[in-house]
C-alpha cells in the first residue's frame, strides 16, 4: 500500500466517522428520530464536498495537500 493511497483512505474514513458522528449529535439535540442521522451526514458530506472543491485543490473534493492527494499522481502521468 503506497503512502498516498494510506492517506487517501485514512482522510476519507475519519470525514466519514465524523460527519456520522456529527450527525447522531445533531438529531440527538434536536431530539427527532435517529434515522435522520443518515440524511444530516449525507448534507455534511455533500457541503464538505463542495467546500473543499472551491477551497481545496482545484477539480477535487479531498482535503489532503496536493502533494499527497492520489489525483495530483494520476494527473501528471
Amino acid at each position: 500500500m503506497t503512502k498516498q493511497l494510506l492517506l487517501d483512505l485514512t482522510e476519507r474514513a475519519g470525514w466519514t466517522g465524523a460527519q456520522a458522528a456529527l450527525g447522531l449529535a445533531i438529531v440527538e439535540l434536536a431530539d427527532v428520530p435517529v434515522w435522520w442521522a443518515a440524511p444530516v451526514a449525507l448534507a455534511m458530506s455533500s457541503a464538505k464536498g463542495w467546500i473543499a472543491g472551491r477551497l481545496g485543490r482545484k477539480g477535487t473534493a479531498s482535503t489532503l495537500p496536493a502533494a499527497a492527494d492520489p489525483a495530483t499522481l494520476a494527473r501528471g502521468a
